[in-house]
């Protein structure tokens, strides 16, 4: 099988294009080389984001940016690790789901995404230098089986603190084992860490008669590291991966209003054949529980009691 594949590499490399398509199909078929299901469509992964994603001027452009940045290299200096933070319901799985359906072409069903809930996971705090040497063996078998691997972390609020770092040198510009090109995986980090920041930001920029699109990446990135840095419910508390900026980028997801709520309602209702029905995203975005007390600006669980409230009133 090995010399099979080594000859068809070889021929790839002295034939047209459209020679070389036909041999990559032949390769596909005798073979479980993850580069066959990995089929990039940027263009749909920011269709997505602007169409199904609300509220998240920040998360859009920067999910956008630093992944179409990342594919465009063929040999990237470091993988794209990105860490995505915001209160509950305001987009965060929504986008790592986006992503695999436009990386993988499945939300979470290809087998080189690979997702870890601490809870299920890791979920003895005892026991973190076990969950060490767990991750980092698991971390290096797949991404030996799959240079583009793509590995999420949900829940970073309940990931035992120590546990994380021990991927470190997988973040790093130089990590190559056994031929390997580590620097091609993909990670993402989920996080309610840092809500506090972002909504001080958000109600500060409402109460100063601005809109939240002038709020800018660089007015939140050092506030989100050092609240998930100093925080001792954080995976990431104290931890060098932050020390190191091993981060390509921290990303925002601001508080949603009740217009964003009453869009999460309208699209709950269009997926269900009822668009029509008006009356239920007023009822749904008049039901929602809204922060602070004084002015109630933003739902206090994004969207993530819509599909809820809508069997509700439907």
């Amino acid at each position: 099988m090995a010399v099979r594949r080594a000859v068809i590499q070889l021929v790839l490399l002295y034939f047209s294009p459209g020679v070389q398509c036909f041999f990559e199909r032949i390769s596909c078929t005798i073979s479980s080389d993850c580069n066959c299901d990995f089929k990039p469509n940027i263009r749909g992964l920011e269709w997505d984001l602007y169409k199904n994603l609300y509220g998240q001027h920040l998360a859009q452009d920067t999910v956008s940016e630093e992944v179409a940045n990342f594919l465009q290299k063929e040999s990237p200096d470091r993988p794209l690790v990105l860490s995505f933070h915001g209160g509950s319901g305001t987009g965060k799985t929504l986008v790592s789901s986006m992503l695999g359906r436009h990386l993988y072409g499945t939300a979470m069903g290809s087998p080189y995404i690979h997702q870890f809930v601490p809870t299920l996971h890791f979920p003895l705090p005892d026991r973190v230098q076990q969950y060490r040497l767990e991750l980092k063996d698991w971390v290096q078998g797949n991404l030996t089986a799959c240079a583009r691997s793509i590995f999420i972390f949900d829940e970073m609020e309940n990931m035992p603190p120590g546990v994380i770092d021990i991927l470190k040198p997988f973040l790093g510009p130089s990590h190559t084992v056994f031929g390997t090109n580590y620097r091609k995986a993909i990670y993402i980090f989920i996080s309610t860490i840092g809500e506090e920041v972002i909504h001080r930001m958000a109600l500060e920029t409402r109460q100063a008669g601005k809109e939240r699109e002038e709020i800018r990446l660089v007015d939140l990135e050092d506030a989100i590291s050092q609240a998930v840095f100093n925080n001792s419910r954080s995976g990431f508390f104290h931890s060098s991966i932050i020390e190191e900026k091993l981060l390509t980028s921290f990303v925002p997801f601001l508080p949603l209003g009740r217009r964003h709520v009453e869009r999460c309602a309208r699209r709950e209702l269009c997926q269900r054949g009822e668009c029509q029905r008006t009356d239920v995203v007023e009822a749904v975005g008049g039901a929602v529980v809204y922060m602070p007390e004084q002015g109630q600006h933003f739902s206090s669980k994004g969207c993530k009691s819509v599909p809820a409230k809508v069997n509700l009133f439907l």
